[in-house]
């Protein structure tokens, strides 16, 4: 397992999300499910939703929601607009977008907060991530670009953002400075990072 380096602590809000992350792995149909998916856009996805449903359960305002996670007001909105139907829809078949990811999230939140229980280790859900190829390197990026706009088109505004996360045991602000720019969202520069490490341009 992947070793995160020179990063503060979990939160309370960081574990709670994650949990609801887990659990709504758990409903979609567990680790095999999402291997299968191995869809990079998809977990951060889910990823954000599940911090959104927690901070908007905590009080935060949709404002207070997307400056947090470096998204637009209309991507948060969205995501907690979704309804539990949604969640059918998304055992049958249907491709995840960001109002399928708020009704999983919302989804596993309620059965946390009703006191079921989650199934599949914590330490297994990690693993997950590597299984999918987002590592929990992402949660950490998608913490620390909080009220970040977009598009971003220079290195140095993501080197201070990023210093001290390690990406695949490869320093963040360095793989910042190959990747491709401008960057034009939070999943693009999730996608650019995973690449990066590669040593290409992308």
């Amino acid at each position: 397992m992947r070793v995160i380096t020179g990063v503060e602590r979990e939160s309370p809000v960081d574990e709670e999300a994650f949990r609801v992350f887990v659990k709504a792995i758990e409903i979609v149909g567990g680790p095999r499910k999402l291997v299968e998916l191995r869809n990079l856009t998809w977990v951060p996805s889910l990823m954000a939703a599940s911090y959104a449903v927690v901070l908007r359960d905590r009080g935060k305002t949709t404002q207070e929601i997307a400056a947090f996670l470096g998204l637009s007001t209309a991507t948060v909105e969205r995501m907690l607009a979704a309804h539990g139907e949604a969640v059918e829809r998304r055992l049958r078949g249907e491709r995840l977008d960001e109002h399928m990811a708020g009704a999983l999230a919302k989804e596993a939140l309620r059965r946390l907060k009703a006191g079921e229980d989650i199934h599949i280790a914590l330490d297994s859900g990690r693993t997950m991530l590597e299984a999918v190829e987002a590592p929990p390197w992402t949660i950490l990026v998608l913490r620390r670009i909080k009220g970040l706009h977009f598009p971003v088109e220079d290195p140095q505004q993501l080197r201070s953002r990023l210093a001290g996360i390690s990406v695949e045991g490869e320093p963040a602000e360095e793989v910042v400075e190959r990747i491709s720019y401008p960057v034009v969202s939070p999943a693009d520069l999730l996608k650019k990072l995973n690449k990066g490490v590669s040593g290409g341009s992308q």
